[in-house]
């Protein structure tokens, strides 16, 4: 989801802003324009994510389905934790753009020119880019990290129908309150899953930028060839959106295995600050309702290890107990 790429979708939008509109000098009210653009995009697909993470979650088939079919829990409280990387994220893209403005300055102070022609440098501009924006992710991932163990968290709060708010309410501020209890005695597992969330992050903008970039060009140039090319706002507009687009899919489709393993984690960090009582009620509701216990106990037993696990072991664990599969959830 594009909640934990806000930075990229920003950069790209002012990216193309500045490309067909020839001013470079400025590109602040841009970037400005790109966050509103971004944090609306964020907002209305965030139902979506809250779905994903209640797929991806271990506790899935126990708390969102019912003799193989899915149940409506699934779909509520779909605005569950929102708060939380709402608040998050303009520090976050804050800290991105000035560790990113900062790196790129001193790349290019540093980067020596072509002994054969002054004005070439030594290292290609997209490379030092690359790198720039790679720096302020590592930066900007250390604060979104404890809102987004948050998020996921509070999006797998489970809320009974028979509560007395109402069963179609989408915002449950609630939920993030539950979930940040869980942390108040060990606040550091908040970081749990910072660097499955560097790692989904990286390869994630590494891929979309340069696709983005690709997949425009080409289209501008097929239309030129055709004597299309009209060079108004909606013609940008239109290619930007479907580059965009089919660029994040592509990305978002590569990595989602890394996507699951943070999930997992972040999902048992909470797991790993909780009590053994609370893992014994879990088995006993498992036995209850019915369930298989020894496959979801495993599940949950795999969610604890989550907690501790590097990314890799937790990585291991789904390819052992669901398959590959279980890592395109």
């Amino acid at each position: 989801m594009s909640f934990n790429n806000t930075n990229t979708d920003i950069l790209v939008v002012s990216n193309e802003a500045t490309f067909d509109l020839r001013e470079p000098a400025n590109t602040q009210p841009l970037r400005q324009a790109g966050a509103f653009a971004a944090f609306t995009v964020d907002f209305l697909i965030y139902p979506l994510d809250t779905i994903k993470t209640r797929v991806q979650s271990p506790d899935y088939r126990r708390l969102y389905t019912s003799n193989g079919t899915v149940n409506r829990s699934l779909f509520r409280g779909l605005y569950q934790g929102i708060g939380s990387v709402v608040l998050a994220t303009l520090p976050s893209s804050g800290a991105f753009f000035t560790t990113y403005e900062a790196s790129k300055t001193f790349l290019h102070a540093i980067n020596p020119s072509l002994p054969s022609s002054p004005t070439t440098p030594l290292i290609p501009l997209p490379i030092l880019h690359a790198a720039a924006s790679s720096t302020g992710e590592l930066v900007s991932c250390f604060i979104l990290t404890p809102a987004e163990v948050l998020k996921q968290n509070a999006q797998m709060v489970v809320r009974d129908a028979s509560s007395s708010s109402s069963n179609n309410q989408a915002f449950d501020g609630n939920a993030t309150r539950q979930a940040f209890n869980k942390f108040r005695s060990n606040p550091s597992q908040l970081w749990r899953g910072y660097t499955a969330l560097v790692a989904r992050n990286l390869p994630f903008t590494a891929m979309q930028f340069p696709l983005f970039e690709f997949l425009r060009t080409k289209i501008y140039k097929s239309r030129e060839r055709q004597g299309l090319r009209s060079g108004t706002l909606l013609e940008t507009g239109l290619v930007t959106a479907f580059s965009a687009g089919s660029a994040g899919t592509l990305a978002a489709v590569v990595t989602t295995p890394i996507d699951v393993v943070k999930t997992r984690i972040m999902l048992a960090a909470a797991a790993g600050s909780g009590d053994e009582g609370q893992r014994e009620k879990l088995i006993k509701e498992m036995q209850a309702q019915g369930k298989d216990a020894k496959a979801e106990i495993e599940k949950a037993q795999q969610a604890a290890r989550g907690g501790r696990a590097g990314g890799l072991a937790v990585g291991r664990e789904i390819l052992r107990t669901e398959g590959v599969k279980g890592l395109f959830r």
